[in-house]
């Protein structure tokens, strides 16, 4: 991953700013990600809050590795074994990724500079590719 220490500082301090209000960010990111992609809704098939809590907890955990993404990768590379088997296709981390931007967006308000953008996109973009090359394997 090639994320500068300023980006990670962007990406660790934005979140901080979104976990304290982490049920309605995932409440936020569900909806936007149906309204995106409808045929995505039948792939949640438990309870939406527990699923928003387990994805803020992933979020958590994928920024607090930014500083050794090594340790990062297997984590998501079984992440993603696990998503195969509930249907999830690779096609499927564009609307996730675009409601995950649109979610803290609406969270951070003007904080949502264009850097930080950028830096939670060039975070995205690596969990996506290990996350993606994992299911293709």
């Amino acid at each position: 991953m090639s994320l500068t220490p300023k980006q990670i500082t962007l990406i660790t301090s934005s979140f901080k700013k979104v976990e304290p209000i982490s049920l309605k960010a995932a409440e936020i990111f569900y909806d936007t990600l149906f309204s995106y992609d409808p045929t995505l809704k039948p792939l949640f098939k438990g309870d939406m809050k527990q699923q928003g809590r387990k994805l803020m907890a992933m979020i958590h955990a994928a920024v607090n590795s930014l500083d050794s993404p090594e340790n990062l990768a297997p984590v998501l590379k079984q992440l993603a074994q696990r998503h195969v088997s509930y249907g999830v296709k690779t096609t499927h981390f564009t609307p996730v990724c675009n409601a995950l931007l649109h979610t803290l967006k609406i969270g951070l308000g003007d904080e949502f500079t264009p850097e930080v953008r950028d830096a939670w996109s060039t975070m995205l973009h690596f969990v996506s590719d290990v996350m993606k090359a994992e299911m293709a394997a």
